[in-house]
């Protein structure tokens, strides 16, 4: 995707885009447009809290009492994250083949944890084919564009938070999770910290001008002492561990907040849609999740196999 900015109309909202023909801007696609104006009064910090609380318990009883569970929920989270990214792709004029999509989404964490890397590709490869088979049989227009698209939504949110469920299907996998998620969290929250005290030098001014190397440098720092707490205290490995984890986390976790900012700013959106209250979308909460998840995965399974 290229970086020039999407026409606008007054008020900020993105112009409609010309020769859509027969696709008319419907309800669902102002609304979208309408959640991408900010709020003069920014994020609601209560309703931010408590809704990551909520998550943050989900998440944490279905790690540790009620796997099963825990992979339902991350199905439901790639569906409404593959729902979040096709409905923004609309803004644009692509539209998605969204039956096989959902199916797709639903099945591939499900498919991870049950029939491990192998259920998983044929999963992928099974989804992008129903979504080609899918699209040649609607004979719409753009059907390159709209089945490319179709895949590469399939490979970005359900194939990538997927391998956080085959990191929970290894030896002590919800620790290894855990430990995942406290690194992104403390990528985000010491990187926040830094940045606002200290942010000077932007990293990506054209895609996430708040972005800063300041801010880049105290998320190393803070997630390098907790990746080599989590390892020793945890996991019971070698510090090393912790600290090859903790950059590589940063790293992609970096890599995919920048990588879903230059999608809303391509499509001239602020957030996925407005389905978490102070969070913005699904996709908003995921998008240093699913790159750091194939990270941690690889790095488990290369660097501690068959640990504690």
């Amino acid at each position: 995707m290229g970086t020039d900015q999407p026409s606008t109309q007054a008020g900020g909202s993105p112009a409609p885009e010309a020769g859509s023909g027969s696709q008319k801007a419907g309800p669902g696609r102002r609304a979208l447009r309408a959640a991408a104006t900010p709020s003069r009064a920014g994020r609601n910090l209560p309703a931010a809290i408590i809704v990551g609380l909520a998550l943050l318990v989900a998440v944490l009883v279905g790690l540790f009492f009620l796997p099963d569970a825990f992979v339902v929920l991350v199905s439901v989270f790639a569906l409404i994250g593959v729902w979040e990214v096709s409905r923004a792709l609309t803004v644009k004029s692509i539209f998605v083949p969204q039956v096989p999509l959902y199916a797709g989404a639903f099945a591939m964490p499900l498919a991870a944890y049950y029939g491990g890397p192998e259920a998983l590709a044929f999963a992928l490869v099974a989804s992008a084919v129903a979504v080609m088979v899918y699209k040649c049989l609607d004979r719409a227009q753009d059907a390159v564009r709209s089945i490319m698209s179709g895949v590469f939504v399939l490979c970005w949110v359900p194939l990538f938070i997927s391998f956080a469920v085959l990191l929970l299907d290894e030896d002590n996998g919800a620790l290894k999770v855990m430990t995942m998620l406290l690194l992104v969290v403390s990528n985000d929250t010491f990187g926040y910290l830094v940045g606002v005290l200290f942010g000077k030098h932007p990293m990506a001014p054209k895609i996430s001008p708040k972005k800063s190397w300041e801010g880049f440098a105290g998320s190393v720092g803070g997630a390098v002492v907790v990746g080599i707490l989590c390892s020793v205290f945890i996991l019971d490995l070698q510090w090393w561990f912790g600290l090859v984890l903790a950059i590589a986390t940063v790293a992609a976790s970096t890599a995919g907040d920048l990588a879903e900012s230059m999608v809303k700013r391509e499509l001239g959106i602020k957030d996925m849609s407005n389905i978490l209250p102070g969070h913005g979308g699904v996709m908003d909460r995921l998008d240093s999740i699913v790159f750091a998840a194939p990270v941690a995965y690889v790095l488990a399974v290369l660097l501690a196999p068959g640990a504690i």
